[in-house]
């Protein structure tokens, strides 16, 4: 009887298994999803459960390994299969006439060659054994490199197993890639909590993939695109035939690839994604040309770097050159210490740069930058000035390193920097200037407590005055103590304007005070400011503990069974409680009047709404805030941007135009305002 429950459970572990991986096929390889985000949730959960019931029975093609939870201490290195060899770069069009000529006098004979996108990304190699994804290796020094096989399991668009008539060893290579979605809602999440943002896809990718935790990469939002393939007696006799072959198999085709049979294709080529690499989803940095037929690319070999039969066209970022003045050393609300290079002004892509983030102290100490130098600025895929460089034939030959401060450079407090992190910070949270002002700003933040009536000026103001110090201070304040306060600031374009606290602006800032009194528990709890905790993860904390005594009081173990409640966070906020300050603080709030607890607001209006993922877009007659809310007091689900399983945008007035092509394409269903509140019962 007992062997045969276990054979029952095996069978339906083997049968939610395909069913997940079929999905998976039409989900991330297809772009053709057949069932909804929710039906898709619970088959996932319910083989989770079996397999944590009877993990003797996982495999390591099971679907929920793309959830992650394995712990990397260190990534042990692996040798290559086959070495992964680095593309020669051109800029120019006349290199790549030398390159032609080159292959043509090689071959003897007509040649075709296939274009691609140059994804910006990490390079990887994936071995399937028997069809299984065994092992997953980074570039490296193309000899050997970084095994992060549990990380890249986690990556939807990699296949964990195939299917059909695939070798028994083969090697798949690719990109691994950071959508401009996943990126700027990681860089979003960051801000939030006071960390420094990544500053292009590509870091944001590679900083991923060497994550610890894979259960944390699962949560990037990263993508793999197949560029290659190797192995013994591969079937087809080209590389563009062969990648077909390899989606048969389970990867996903490239989405941009062109067999062109001549040069003049491929300047048309390279011309055409010149110019539409901007409507991309993800980033690319150039074009690969490579020779299709294999036996003409074993013709034409390869250098002990290169191939010979390929090459990369980059495309040209915007650079200029311009000398060092000095540097600035900004402290976040966090601490994190922020090096910024004021330069001599320069005129770079239709805007004037005066100042450039350095990024922390690794950057300078590895770019060896120093005093006077000239500085290479680019702006490339980014709107944000970038230091790419120093002009080393510029250099004065006395010039010193830029030596980053020891000490903060406000309060004079040593600083510090955590295993781990690149960032160097400020430990005196509680009476370091720039910290408490941050705070303070972050408190009355609009996806905090929403006191619009301050901002930073009059933050600042306060805190000159010596009104304010911490965010229970801001509910001691009076009609006597603002009336009067008055401060001289500079607008955007350098004007000197008067700042006075008069009748009604004082009025209005009680007036706000007093109204952020009705502001929920979870805005509350991330209005604190606790490292690390997002709105997001406040809001997932509020709901689970539903009392601030009850988070306050939550060892490490009951706060690590919150979803996205990790090994930092949980640290983060039991050490948060256990300073006297912060509590005393988190009491007077309380006694001011402020929400510690949740209300009728936690509990579902409805579950009307239950699996459906919306996107909010437009002006409507309330605030946009409060429609996302009402999604998910009726069991719906907010998400950022429309894709094939969003299940309708909700458009206001002056909805995107974009937003509206793309949900037309999609066809996603777009709902009015009055559509929606007839949805929900309103």
């Amino acid at each position: 009887m007992e062997n045969k429950e276990f054979s029952d459970i095996q069978q339906e572990i083997a049968r939610l298994s395909e069913e997940i991986n079929r999905h998976n096929y039409y989900y991330y390889m297809l772009d053709d999803p057949k069932i909804s985000d929710y039906d898709f949730d619970q088959l996932l959960q319910r083989l989770i459960d079996l397999e944590r019931q009877h993990p003797e029975y996982v495999r390591p093609d099971s679907p929920t390994q793309r959830v992650g939870g394995t712990i990397t201490k260190q990534f042990e290195s692996a040798t290559h299969l086959y070495p992964m060899l680095s593309l020669g770069n051109t800029y120019s069009e006349g290199d790549l006439t030398e390159f032609d000529t080159r292959v043509r006098d090689l071959l003897n004979g007509p040649v075709e060659y296939v274009c691609e996108l140059k994804y910006d990304g990490v390079a990887i190699s994936l071995i399937y054994e028997h069809g299984i994804l065994t092992r997953a290796v980074t570039r490296g020094d193309g000899a050997r490199g970084d095994v992060v096989t549990a990380n890249v399991k986690t990556i939807g668009s990699v296949p964990l197993s195939l299917t059909g008539d695939f070798p028994d060893i083969l090697e798949a290579r690719g990109e691994i890639i950071m959508p401009f979605d996943s990126f700027n809602a990681l860089n979003a999440d960051r801000e939030e909590i006071g960390e420094p943002p990544f500053a292009n896809p590509r870091n944001a990718a590679s900083g991923s993939l060497k994550l610890q935790s894979s259960a944390e990469v699962a949560k990037r939002g990263l993508a793999f695109k197949l560029y290659y393939a190797l192995g013994e007696n591969l079937p087809e006799h080209n590389h563009y035939d062969q990648l077909r072959k390899l989606h048969q198999w389970g990867f996903r085709f490239p989405d941009v690839m062109e067999k062109v049979p001549g040069l003049q294709g491929v300047f048309d080529f390279i011309h055409k994604w010149d110019v539409e690499r901007k409507q991309l989803p993800y980033p690319i940095d150039g074009i690969v040309i490579k020779v299709n037929d294999f036996a003409q690319q074993q013709q034409v070999g390869a250098t002990a770097k290169s191939p010979r039969w390929a090459i990369a066209y980059k495309f040209k970022a915007e650079r200029v050159s311009t000398p060092l003045l000095s540097v600035d050393y900004q402290v976040g609300r966090t601490g994190i210490i922020t090096p910024v290079a004021n330069l001599r002004p320069v005129s770079l892509a239709g805007t004037v740069v005066k100042r450039a983030t350095l990024n922390n102290r690794d950057f300078i100490a590895d770019m060896d930058i120093r005093e006077g130098d000239c500085l290479f600025v680019e702006k490339g895929g980014e709107i944000i000035p970038k230091i790419v460089g120093v002009d080393v034939e510029k250099r004065l030959p006395d010039a010193e390193p830029v030596r980053f401060v020891e000490t903060c450079p406000v309060c004079g407090t040593p600083l510090r920097q955590n295993e781990g992190e690149a960032g160097v910070f400020c430990p005196n949270e509680l009476h370091c200037a720039p910290q408490i002002k941050g705070r303070l700003e972050h408190f009355i933040s609009r996806k905090a407590m929403n006191i619009d009536s301050l901002g930073e000026g009059k933050i600042d103001l306060l805190f000159a005055q010596g009104l304010v110090r911490n965010a229970a201070d801001l509910y001691d304040l009076t009609y006597e103590k603002l009336f009067g306060l008055e401060k001289v600031v500079e607008d955007e374009n350098g004007k000197s304007r008067a700042l006075s606290f008069k009748e009604k602006m004082t009025q209005n800032i009680l007036n706000g005070i007093e109204q952020s009194k009705s502001v929920p528990f979870e805005r509350v709890l991330y209005a604190l400011g606790i490292r690390f905790v997002g709105e997001v993860t406040a809001k997932k904390l509020a709901r689970h503990f539903a009392t601030v005594d009850c988070l306050a009081n939550a060892s490490k173990e009951d706060l690590m069974e919150v979803e996205d409640v990790g090994d930092r966070v949980a640290d983060s906020i039991i050490q948060y409680f256990n300073d006297t300050e912060n509590l005393e603080m988190v009491m007077r709030l309380r006694a001011a009047g402020l929400r510690f607890e949740m209300g009728e607001e936690a509990k579902p209006a409805s579950d009307k709404l239950a699996g459906m993922s919306i996107v909010v877009s437009g002006v409507f007659t309330i605030p946009r805030d409060e429609v996302k809310a009402l999604i998910e007091q009726h069991g719906g689900k907010n998400v950022s941007s429309i894709s094939k399983n969003t299940t309708y945008v909700l458009a206001g007035e002056k909805m995107g135009p974009e937003k509206r092509k793309k949900a037309e394409n999609l066809g996603v269903p777009i709902i009015s305002e009055e559509d929606f509140r007839q949805m929900i019962g309103l």
